[in-house]
């Protein structure tokens, strides 16, 4: 007796087939993004090359595979096979792609030339992950095969496609928020391949079922005859070309302006897809329900709405900054409501759009393969122009309202279309004449100098009221200025300082330059740099135009990591800048495997220093950072750059082997009249200065991070950690500093010293060195607001005074308390006076406040 299955559950158990084939996919997509940016880097060539190869595969999949899914008697054999395909290729790819990750960079080098980055970023993709990707361009086509040859409605193209969009949306977001966290990079290519599993055999139980309940009733409506020569429709290609090329370069200009405005985390670009898919799933769902009443004048309509919607867009970007300030408090939930926002109408619009062209070519194809190949090749030009072209041309604002007018170019010509165009045309036309908004943050009284709007970020040259100039990347991040060139300096001077003889020495990030040029200072040293954003390194005049050592320095515009995967040069030194974990990529450059390759690039006895901006990190990702470094660098250590509670920064040193400082050659070196030229007015004028930074040896370290997770390629803690990371921007900046010196204690014993501390008594003046500047840091977070004069004496003067109490020798202390007696001199006699007594009591060895007091002493006398 056949098995008969009620219909409406067939159409149930394949809309579930539809939404897991969509969650699966994306799912995949953010996976290969991650491992993808691995071997190629994040620049945006490799981005570029990256996205037009994954598209490219799924053209190539829609169209070859749309005649035999067509002409398929058992359309759910088919689409099981292809799902099959999918999740083996998902398990193969674990090791695919780390592999290339191995592969590529040396063969690409250093150096390569834009269009070889651009080709092998194109090729990798397209060819490690064609298989699959040539079977996921097939997979809608035989999904809606699936619908239609089950009778519920042969019109249900855009259902099909909303369905699979939705299921999208779940990929995207539970892949970022859920499987990474949870299970890894691998654990989640291993799930997304059990549901792929899932949706094979449920769409073979459904065949079975489908095959039984079609022949118990003989009178089930025949499927839709499907044409055995198919035509071509010119007019209809184009319009389907075209709308991919306009949809995705319309996605990737909103992204590029929204990050401007948001966080730019990993999050961040999950929200921001997630919502532009799920006004795509709303659009082809509302085109579903409507589409009875489809006309011929609808394409004119939909691609009319498509470019209103568009524009409107492009109409809140001044308002995208405010929108991010008070989304803030809510988090990613804020993040993902301002992501909704900007995508919401013209993704659904496009959804919409897509979902009439998908049932135009069902109506006169019998399939969906076509339309689908189609618009994802016009989909792979699309980050190309949009970021190559369009945003250096002409800016992403005007880029985006110049897309938004390009849908109003397909508009069908008829008598009546004219009326169609002329309102969005006027509002294009006003809006490219108007001046196109700025969303850098402009100080009271200051001005913007310069400003780089590239194709991953926009960098500008702004100088407050004071005569400071800062380098803002996008609008938010700034990335030093000339304030705070003393302290980028000694980023350089620490690290060259504890290598006992530095020749060759590579910096990873360069911001400013201003690191660089303190390197390139150094007497016989040789330096280069790395710099991602060439934007940044366009802007370097503004802040080293007057040093003739910047002049000289080579700089490679590329990815740090895959340079250092590249590279065959070996360095005495190799300098890492502060990145910031919390943005997307930064989190790559803190993992085991980047560590790795950097420790294969240093020379013998060359010395590994990694800085770390405590006012930027929350104490799990500082954690785990600390920890992956001692995996790598058994014999790590710790140092300050200086004594801000502003802005800390943290150093992990890394030696090639065991590593050890030689305190009586540092002493020499520190003599060395051409060494001594640049060192002294940086603050390093005796070995005191340099040791006294140091932090925490192996075995504090060690102690401190012990049950910290690793930062792995596969398990990427601390891009996970981003919303943490983001949290911390807004806590006291001096909060994890403080932390970090009460939960470690240096030990001279930790010191990585060539020899003992012990004579001349250094291992006590360095306890007492050490605690002094505790104390004086705990002092200066602690300090109310930012007070001034008498007020700054009062709040200020006990813990310097207690400082230098505990080490007379703690002159970061000493100093601005002379400073602040000479200062009170001219305005209050008996507070100078009695704050000299203080200072000569607190340390009877050190001479300066006592003759102090005896000249005001005797100037009193020769007054009298």
């Amino acid at each position: 007796m056949a098995l008969s299955v009620h219909p409406t559950r067939a159409v149930w158990m394949l809309r579930s087939i539809v939404v897991a084939s969509g969650f699966a996919g994306l799912g995949y997509e953010m996976v290969w993004t991650r491992l993808l940016s691995v071997a190629l880097g994040t620049d945006m060539m490799a981005v570029l090359g990256s996205i037009a190869g994954f598209f490219a595969g799924l053209a190539v999949g829609a169209f070859l595979l749309d005649g035999p899914i067509r002409r398929a008697r058992a359309p759910w054999k088919a689409y099981a096979l292809l799902e099959a395909v999918i999740g083996v290729w998902g398990l193969a790819s674990i090791g695919l792609l780390p592999a290339a990750a191995r592969i590529l960079p040396p063969v690409l080098g250093t150096h390569p030339a834009p269009l070889l980055l651009w080709a092998a970023s194109f090729a990798l993709p397209a060819i490690t992950l064609l298989p699959a990707t040539v079977a996921m361009g097939g997979t809608l086509t035989a999904l809606e095969r699936l619908f239609s040859g089950a009778g519920s409605d042969v019109r249900c193209s855009a259902g099909v496609y909303a369905a699979n969009t939705a299921g999208a949306v779940a990929g995207t977001l539970a892949s970022a928020f859920l499987l990474f966290p949870a299970l890894g990079l691998t654990g989640t290519l291993m799930l997304l391949a059990g549901v792929n599993a899932v949706c094979a055999c449920a769409a073979l139980v459904w065949g079975r079922e489908h095959s039984q309940r079609t022949q118990a009733v003989p009178d089930a409506a025949p499927p839709l005859p499907l044409p055995e020569r198919p035509r071509t429709n010119p007019r209809l290609a184009l319009t389907l070309f075209s709308t991919g090329l306009l949809g995705i370069a319309a996605e990737v200009l909103v992204v590029r302006l929204a990050a401007q405005a948001l966080q730019d985390t990993i999050y961040t670009f999950a929200g921001l897809l997630s919502a532009y898919l799920a006004g795509t799933a709303l659009g082809g769902g509302l085109y579903q329900r409507f589409s009875r009443r489809a006309t011929a004048s609808s394409l004119g309509t939909l691609l009319m709405l498509t470019s209103l919607a568009c524009l409107a867009t492009a109409a809140l970007s001044p308002f995208m900054r405010t929108l991010s300030e008070q989304s803030a408090r809510f988090g990613v939930a804020g993040e993902l409501a301002v992501a909704l926002i900007l995508f919401l109408l013209p993704s659904a619009a496009m959804g919409a759009l897509f979902g009439y062209l998908l049932q135009r070519v069902r109506d006169e194809r019998g399939s969906v393969g076509w339309a689908v190949g189609i618009n994802s090749a016009g989909a792979a030009f699309a980050p190309a122009l949009a970021s190559l072209l369009l945003v250096p041309t002409l800016g992403a604002f005007r880029a985006l309202v110049l897309v938004a007018s390009g849908y109003l170019v397909l508009m069908p010509i008829r008598r009546n279309s004219l009326g169609w165009v002329a309102v969005p045309a006027l509002c294009a036309g006003l809006q490219l004449l108007l001046p196109a908004p700025t969303l850098i943050r402009m100080p009271s009284g200051g001005s913007l100098l310069a400003l780089r709007e590239g194709p991953m970020m926009t960098a500008s040259v702004v100088e407050d009221a004071g005569g400071v100039r800062y380098l803002e990347i996008n609008g938010h991040f700034r990335m030093g200025g000339t304030s705070s060139m003393r302290s980028d300096y000694r980023q350089a001077m620490l690290p060259l300082l504890l290598h006992p003889a530095p020749h060759h020495a590579l910096f990873l990030g360069v911001g400013t330059g201003a690191t660089l040029v303190g390197g390139a200072r150094m007497p016989e040293l040789s330096v280069r740099g790395v710099e991602l954003s060439p934007e940044a390194v366009e802007l370097l005049p503004w802040f080293t135009d007057t040093d003739k050592a910047a002049n000289a320095v080579p700089i490679t515009v590329g990815d740090a990591r895959r340079f250092v995967a590249a590279d065959h040069e070996h360095y005495d030194v190799i300098i890492a800048d502060l990145f910031h974990p919390a943005l997307d990529g930064s989190g790559a450059l803190y993992t085991t495997e980047h560590f790795s390759a950097v420790k294969k690039r240093l020379a013998p006895g060359g010395l590994f220093c990694q800085w770390l901006p405590l006012y930027q990190l929350d104490e799990p990702s500082l954690r785990t950072i600390i920890r992956t470094f001692l995996a790598v660098y058994p014999h790590g250590s710790a140092w300050l750059n200086h004594y801000s509670v502003r802005t800390p920064m943290l150093a992990l040193v890394g030696f090639e082997g065991e590593g050890r400082i030689d305190v009586d050659a540092l002493a020499a070196k520190l003599r060395t009249s051409a060494i001594a030229k640049v060192s002294k007015p940086l603050g390093f004028e005796k070995p005191m200065d340099v040791l006294g930074q140091f932090v925490a040896g192996p075995r504090a370290l060690a102690a401190l991070v012990d049950g910290a997770p690793l930062n792995t390629d596969d398990r990427p803690f601390v891009a996970l950690d981003a919303r943490r990371n983001v949290q911390a921007l807004s806590a006291p900046p001096a909060d994890l500093l403080i932390r970090l010196i009460r939960a470690v204690r240096p030990d001279p014993t930790d010191l990585p010293s060539a020899q003992s501390v012990a004579p001349e008594g250094r291992s006590g003046r360095l306890t007492a060195y050490w605690r002094a500047r505790d104390r004086f840091l705990e002092a200066g977070a602690a300090l109310p607001g930012d007070p001034r004069g008498m007020a700054l004496v009062e709040a200020a003067s006990p813990g310097l005074l207690d400082a230098i109490h505990i080490s007379e020798e703690f002159d970061p202390a000493y100093q601005p308390l002379l400073g602040m007696a000479r200062a009170l001199l001219a305005s209050d006699r008996s507070a100078a006076l009695r704050l000299l007594r203080e200072i000569s009591a607190a340390a009877p060895g050190r001479t300066e406040a006592q003759a102090l007091l005896m000249h005001e002493a005797t100037a009193n006398q020769g007054l009298n």
